[in-house]
């Protein structure tokens, strides 16, 4: 199921209000400020700012979607963003629990959100062929990471389906989502390296985050874009453009 939005829409240029945006800046400022806080190792601010990153990414599509209707789209785009603000805080909100296989579980959770919602509520054109990439990209992380995995080879062989899945599904949807399901793979695919293999560097750390702010930003105010052009009254077709 795809949705017939007009061609602008499809190419990422349909006109918005400057004042849309506005709820976006106080996101987009944590985001640097924790990401330059890990990069010069303060934790005292890195620690505090990631936990205000998902709360502050849905204040801004609240801001983003005022004055239309609240809709299904909003819905899963919200159980998203608040799956992922417990996966950022796994170790703050679970401290009983191991850290790694909670946030897996709560960004799986995620990225299975995501990806019914890209597929069956989002999608403007069919899957483009040069998604063929993302599986590509399962094989070689599955091949390179194998051996390190341990316990965990199974759940992260399956968390990778996941993360591609939610990659692709992004490609059929308005640009702004496509990008970001891209640079949020990049943002766990570094991570995967900094977690399991053997003296990561630890630069990589501030990669992580400025890529999976990017993304996460990106797929919020996509999925804002398309959701009130819906409630705009676009109508559901079978043939994806």
């Amino acid at each position: 199921m795809s949705r017939a939005f007009p061609d602008d829409v499809v190419r990422g240029r349909a006109p918005l209000p400057r004042r849309w945006w506005w709820g976006f800046v106080p996101y987009a400022l944590a985001s640097i400020v924790h990401v330059v806080a890990l990069a010069i190792g303060a934790d005292a601010v890195a620690g505090p700012t990631k936990l205000i990153l998902m709360p502050l990414l849905a204040v801004a599509v609240l801001w983003a979607g005022r004055g239309s209707t609240w809709s299904t789209p909003f819905t899963f785009l919200f159980v998203a963003i608040a799956l992922s603000w417990l996966g950022d805080g796994a170790a703050t909100f679970f401290p009983t629990a191991p850290e790694l296989p909670v946030m897996l579980a709560c960004f799986g959770l995620a990225h299975l959100c995501y990806i019914w919602l890209f597929w069956r509520l989002l999608a403007v054109r069919r899957l483009p062929r040069w998604t063929l990439v993302y599986a590509l990209w399962w094989i070689v992380m599955l091949a390179v990471l194998w051996p390190l995995l341990g316990a965990l080879t199974i759940a992260v062989a399956l968390y990778g389906l996941v993360l591609g899945g939610t990659a692709a599904a992004a490609s059929r949807c308005h640009p702004l989502v496509a990008w970001g399901g891209a640079f949020f793979l990049t943002s766990d695919t570094v991570l995967s390296i900094q977690l399991f293999v053997p003296h990561a560097p630890a630069w990589l750390s501030p990669v992580v985050m400025l890529t999976y702010t990017l993304g996460q930003g990106l797929i919020a105010a996509g999925v804002a874009v398309s959701a009130r052009l819906l409630a705009a009254g676009t109508s559901p077709n079978e043939a994806a453009r």
